[in-house]
């Protein structure tokens, strides 16, 4: 798999590195699923998006209420289109990439909340992402205050007391620590959220040329981060790339935990075994 891991082509990404806030998001996403493949044009996926507005627009100027405006945002998406929520999606790194989450109607909370936040953004209607625990959503300043839209249950509406409880119950956690988490994203939190979802299903996989490239991006986007430059070290000697490794191993060994150290100086002595038989 080849890619340039200076990010020449991805303007939004490399928005991201300068800690900037004005990123569209929907082709950041884009940019992702080009790792995937590399010849991806964006044009199909934006053509959809502004086709499917053009198709609502006066659906929803003609709303009778905020929550009505929603709605017609979820008819067009999740029962016109087909587009929600499947279990199957979580073990597929397809579902991270908007492209296929289009064509097949199968995505993870993540990228349909993106979706649906690229359809109203269309229409004038700021809807947010809201990374809470263990689900990601939408959400939506009505007067009567924020409402949480649920792309993957369907394109569930819930005022914020409602949307509160439920998180309590999937997550155990009270209310009180849930709060906070219903604010709306930075959009460098939701990127690297996504990431860390393409992340986990490659390393499950065993995709480790595909991992790396993940693995590069999140540690560009958190350089000071041990952890990340530690899985970065280990990664690239899963993808057969023992000279970065070493390096990368060489460096987190001057930081990390006494626990940590003999791990990563077996980690260290394989890379060098690799290197001396490639050379």
């Amino acid at each position: 798999m080849s890619w340039n891991p200076r990010f020449g082509c991805d303007g939004e990404f490399v928005k991201l590195l300068s800690r900037r806030s004005d990123i569209d998001l929907t082709v950041a996403a884009l940019e992702i699923a080009r790792d995937a493949t590399p010849d991806l044009e964006f044009g199909p996926v934006l053509n959809w998006i502004d086709d499917r507005a053009a198709e609502i627009r006066r659906e929803a100027a003609a709303a009778s209420d905020e929550r009505e405006m929603l709605q017609v945002l979820v008819r067009c998406v999740a029962v016109e289109y087909g587009i929600t929520g499947d279990p199957a999606a979580w073990d597929q790194p397809e579902s991270s990439y908007l492209p296929q989450v289009i064509e097949t109607g199968c995505g993870l909370p993540i990228t349909l909340s993106l979706l649906y936040s690229a359809l109203a953004g269309r229409l004038g209607i700021e809807l947010t992402g809201v990374a809470a625990p263990m689900h990601f959503l939408t959400r939506f300043e009505s007067v009567e205050g924020p409402l949480f839209l649920d792309a993957w249950h369907d394109g569930r509406i819930q005022t914020q007391e409602q949307c509160e409880a439920w998180l309590s119950e999937c997550s155990g956690q009270p209310v009180g620590l849930l709060r906070p988490h219903l604010q709306p994203a930075h959009p460098r939190c939701i990127i690297i959220r996504m990431l860390n979802n393409l992340k986990a299903v490659h390393v499950q996989r065993e995709a480790w040329d595909a991992a790396w490239i993940v693995q590069h991006r999140l540690t560009a986007l958190q350089p000071s981060s041990y952890a990340e430059r530690r899985d970065l070290a280990l990664i690239s000697l899963r993808a057969n790339r023992p000279g970065p490794a070493m390096d990368l191993l060489r460096d987190c060994l001057k930081t990390c935990s006494s626990a940590e150290k003999p791990v990563l100086e077996d980690h260290l002595a394989d890379a060098a075994r690799q290197v001396t038989r490639w050379n």
